[in-house]
């Protein structure tokens, strides 16, 4: 069975992007998108994917472009 959503700890093994990066993210903005139930921090699969895909480059120039714009 696949788990939908992800709390940050196991988001943090799955992906390999420490607690404090998740949390620090969650604070400033920039990060994946997040759900929020009471004091639990949920993370979709889905939505982490999304965002590596966004950030996926093939060159310096690119990766120099994409900071640029964000």
């Amino acid at each position: 069975m696949t788990v939908l959503t992800l709390n940050e700890r196991d988001a943090s093994r799955e992906y390999g992007i420490p607690v404090r990066t998740l949390q620090g993210w969650r604070m400033r903005g920039g990060g994946p998108e997040y759900i929020k139930c009471g004091r639990s921090v949920r993370y979709r699969r889905d939505s982490i994917e999304r965002w590596l895909d966004s950030r996926t480059c093939r060159n310096t120039s690119e990766a120099g472009n994409k900071e640029a714009n964000r």
